[in-house]
């Protein structure tokens, strides 16, 4: 068992490090500000292969593995989680364009997509489903055209912003057997969309109602199989928890620097607050903490990648674990600035207030416990 990183697995961190360092660290504060992160960005990133991680190479993209995906998150949320998180939904929902997509659909989305002139959103949650998923609304009829889409999706990452947007909508009876995925394309009569949501966090990432109101999409967006679609939405899921697991660690990672930067130079009775052995021990428990999460989440993305059967009970415990584990950190990291910590221009509170949204997207940390236990409480085969 090799716990290392490769040298092509340091080679994708460092790059990645070092274009959010230069492309997106010195604008986070302002796209906060202005509550819009601008296009140019992806086309940068886009040029890195980051527009389709894990996308295969015949299809155009990176070719990348979970694991790989996982040290690109982390390392662009050092810079700011709010675009790190953004572009993971993208990636996600180009995967499963690039897994189900009919080839029409693959032909005509899919470089857009890799090149990010399209940007892609995720369509799951509606305003009275959340983490009940599967009592799902939105209505999907088949017609001569193709498909007619009736229903509102709430908490939309990207809603007005993104170029198309994976909806998962019910085109058969109850539950997640009449779920299928539908690709709606933004300009698409019938498609509308709420008001921006004022956010703790998260705030440069736009985030709407997405309302359709009989919005048509042609028979070749229907994402694989009719009813299967449910089941799609969740494998986009085990690796998204695993993104946003990144996200948090990628965060806690920079709230820790700046605060071990910050008390080397703060002096208080006489010496810098780094020396005092009482602040040293909470340091030491970040690091401990933060560490324990990293090996965490990365054999949770080896498992997934390996095919594991537990593969999606560790996706959820990983994500469970290093969501919390990073916002503890960072409200750690606020109280070692004191005062400090709490005012914008040390950066520390846009952390904190990134970070709390881990905890409920992509499933809550509640139902991430459920998955483990419904798999531990199960009866043998």
């Amino acid at each position: 068992m090799d716990f290392a990183l490769s040298e092509e697995h340091e080679a994708i961190l460092d790059m990645a490090r070092s274009f959010g360092a230069a492309e997106i660290a010195p604008h986070a504060a302002e796209w906060e500000r202005s509550g819009d992160i601008p296009k140019e960005l992806w086309g940068k990133l886009a040029e890195l292969g980051f527009g389709g991680l894990y996308v295969p190479e015949e299809l155009g993209g990176s070719g990348l593995n979970r694991l790989d995906a996982t040290l690109v998150f982390e390392a662009l949320a050092e810079a700011c989680p709010t675009v790190s998180a953004f572009l993971s939904i993208h990636n996600m929902c180009a995967w499963m364009i690039a897994s189900w997509g009919t080839e029409e659909l693959k032909a005509r989305i899919l470089p857009k997509a890799l090149t990010m002139e399209t940007f892609l959103a995720y369509c799951l949650t509606e305003p009275g489903s959340g983490s009940d998923a599967a009592a799902l609304k939105t209505k999907a009829e088949r017609t001569n055209e193709g498909w007619r889409l009736t229903g509102t999706k709430a908490f939309i990452s990207g809603g007005g912003y993104a170029d198309a947007y994976v909806v998962m909508c019910r085109t058969g009876g109850e539950g997640p057997k009449g779920i299928s995925a539908i690709l709606v394309e933004d300009g698409t009569e019938g498609l509308s969309f709420g008001g921006l949501e004022d956010k703790m966090g998260w705030r440069a990432q736009p985030t709407r109602q997405v309302q359709l109101d009989a919005a048509l999409a042609p028979p070749e967006n229907l994402l694989g199989e009719e009813g299967h679609g449910f089941r799609y939405a969740m494998k986009g899921l085990d690796g998204g928890r695993l993104n946003i697991a990144a996200c948090s660690l990628g965060g806690a990672q920079a709230a820790l620097d700046a605060t071990l930067s910050y008390m080397a130079e703060r002096k208080a009775f006489g010496k810098s607050i780094d020396q005092f052995q009482a602040l040293q021990f909470r340091l030491a428990d970040m690091k401990i903490e933060l560490e324990a999460a990293r090996v965490f989440l990365r054999q949770a993305a080896w498992k997934l990648d390996t095919g594991a059967p537990d593969a999606t009970q560790a996706c959820a415990m990983a994500k469970k674990f290093c969501t919390e584990a990073g916002s503890r950190i960072a409200d750690q990291c606020l109280q070692l600035h004191g005062g400090y910590g709490y005012l914008a221009d040390y950066g520390i509170e846009k952390i904190v207030r990134d970070l709390r949204v881990h905890q409920i997207l992509e499933g809550t940390n509640e139902i991430m416990r459920m998955i483990v236990a419904r798999d531990m409480v199960a009866a043998p085969a």
